[in-house]
């Protein structure tokens, strides 16, 4: 595995309580959409016998973008309150990419991409490379967040849907009566009616899943009850996401 120095560019909230951090992208740094990085944070640590400098992020960027970005819930954990105090040009290691959720290559088999929360962070990177280069391959994501607020990326997957003829966009919210935001799209989880309605008109579609390990072990199970394949679904956990 390559190791690279990089600085940080600066942070934005894309939804309530996450946060995207831009970093330089290093030269000779090349990846594909999906894959990861471990983000090693500078010394000194903070006193805490708990602080582990290291976290696996996926990169939210796609290839073609000149810098590299991570996104992630801020919970209050050492790693991320050290990662939130960091000042721009702050010089971070960052070691990959790494990892195997990316998109498969037969462009006549369609991607089903189905995310809970910050899960959905390896399928932005996808669908942007994919916009940019208007693949020929219908790809559908399922998004499930509890609100609108809490929904990262969501207007940009929507514009995304807009200039991307290939691309179809589903997204539910588990706990909308919670929400101060308007919503009139999906309600209620991610499960097996709403997998075989939305995805009723694809043949054959290679699932990809990205979320809590609760919500991925769910989602096994529900694709298994539909028929499909042990090969045809393709699994990342985000543990303490």
């Amino acid at each position: 595995m390559s190791t690279y120095e990089s600085r940080l560019k600066g942070c934005e909230q894309v939804a309530d309580g996450t946060f995207a951090f831009h970093f330089e992208k290093p030269a000779g740094f090349h990846f594909k959409p999906g894959q990861a990085v471990d983000l090693v944070l500078p010394d000194p640590a903070p006193a805490s016998a708990h602080y582990a400098a290291r976290h696996t992020f996926s990169l939210v960027s796609a290839p073609f973008q000149d810098e590299l970005v991570i996104a992630t819930r801020m919970r209050d954990s050492p790693f991320k309150r050290v990662l939130k105090s960091l000042s721009v040009a702050a010089i971070v290691r960052l070691e990959g990419p790494f990892g195997s959720l990316t998109l498969h290559g037969d462009r006549a088999r369609p991607a089903v991409l189905i995310a809970g929360g910050i899960g959905v962070t390896p399928f932005v990177s996808m669908l942007r490379q994919a916009a940019r280069e208007q693949l020929p391959q219908r790809i559908l994501l399922l998004y499930a967040n509890r609100r609108p607020e809490d929904a990262a990326f969501l207007a940009e997957l929507t514009q995304l849907e807009q200039r991307y003829k290939y691309f179809h966009l589903i997204a539910t919210m588990t706990q909308v009566v919670k929400s101060a935001s308007p919503w009139d799209g999906s309600t209620g989880q991610i499960d097996e009616n709403m997998v075989r309605r939305a995805c009723s008109e694809y043949a054959a579609p290679v699932y990809y899943v990205a979320g809590p390990p609760g919500m991925v072990e769910s989602m096994r199970n529900v694709l298994s009850d539909l028929g499909v394949n042990d090969d045809a679904i393709r699994s990342e956990e985000f543990f303490g996401y």
